[in-house]
């Protein structure tokens, strides 16, 4: 029996993978797209032999190893996809998230780059450790983009994709508008200020029971949210003037990951195949 042909997007986060799964992914034609929502389900979905190509999107970060190794297991021939985005911008946007979630610890208690003593380490940000995980799990090179891609040219960001899957699309079909709002710098104080008040010092323990899980992070959300939109509203001098990500901070981040950086781009160029 032939083997299907499997396309496997598998993240990072917080490079527009939201955005892809909701507006692009499903318009693919010639293809069978399996969601983010089903990707449990793939291999047996796959397994039913309904159509001779799959294109698979989840996105993961610190989990992408375990993740990867699982999926492979049954479809080790799948072709990876992988998108990233630049070490310092990345880590930033993935402080965002942690802040707008409920998170209270300053910018350098969420990564520290030179102790390495930070809640996220600097392996989860080093990636090219994630092109080797990859090439060691599945039997093909990945194919690999960039976030800034997308945002400079999203239609040849998107012909990389269709030409790597083999598949089509329309761009009347494709919206360009984003899926979800981003939370200014002064919510982001705001929220990061209450959240120790709010939440406490420890991380949030989630139930493993699905419902239980999702009614969980529900209500934590909606506490986030009645700081989060309220805050809009507070006069700019209640606020510190102090940013939410020093710069100086951030410019050592770059630094430090800059070879990490040029490894990538140079992987790409030397990798990448695009019908």
């Amino acid at each position: 029996m032939a083997q299907p042909e499997i396309y496997f997007h598998v993240g990072l986060g917080k490079v527009a993978s939201t955005y892809l799964q909701h507006r692009f992914f499903p318009r693919l034609g010639g293809i069978h797209y399996i969601p983010t929502n089903r990707y449990r389900r793939a291999p047996g979905i796959i397994a039913r032999g309904e159509y001779g190509r799959y294109f698979v999107s989840r996105e993961f970060d610190q989990q992408l190893e375990e993740e990867v190794k699982w999926f492979s297991s049954f479809y080790p021939y799948a072709k990876p996809i992988i998108i990233l985005r630049r070490n310092d911008s990345w880590i930033a946007s993935q402080y965002r998230r942690y802040v707008k979630n409920g998170g209270h610890l300053p910018f350098t208690g969420f990564f520290d780059v030179e102790g390495d003593t930070g809640l996220w380490k600097r392996k989860h940000a080093t990636f090219y450790t994630n092109l080797e995980v990859l090439e060691r799990y599945f039997k093909t090179h990945p194919l690999v983009l960039f976030y800034d891609e997308l945002r400079e040219d999203p239609w040849a960001f998107f012909d990389k994709i269709a030409g790597f899957s083999g598949a089509t699309y329309r761009r009347e079909d494709i919206s360009l508008s984003a899926v979800h709002r981003s939370y200014n710098e002064k919510q982001l104080k705001v929220m990061r200020k209450v959240a120790r008040g709010l939440f406490g010092d420890k991380p949030p323990v989630f139930s493993k029971h699905p419902l239980l899980f999702w009614l969980q992070r529900r209500s934590r959300m909606l506490a986030c949210y009645a700081i989060l939109y309220p805050s809009l509203l507070l006069p700019e001098s209640w606020v510190s003037p102090e940013p939410l990500i020093p710069k100086e901070e951030l410019e050592k981040v770059r630094a430090w990951f800059q070879e990490d950086w040029d490894r990538c781009r140079a992987y790409a160029q030397q990798h990448n195949v695009v019908r």
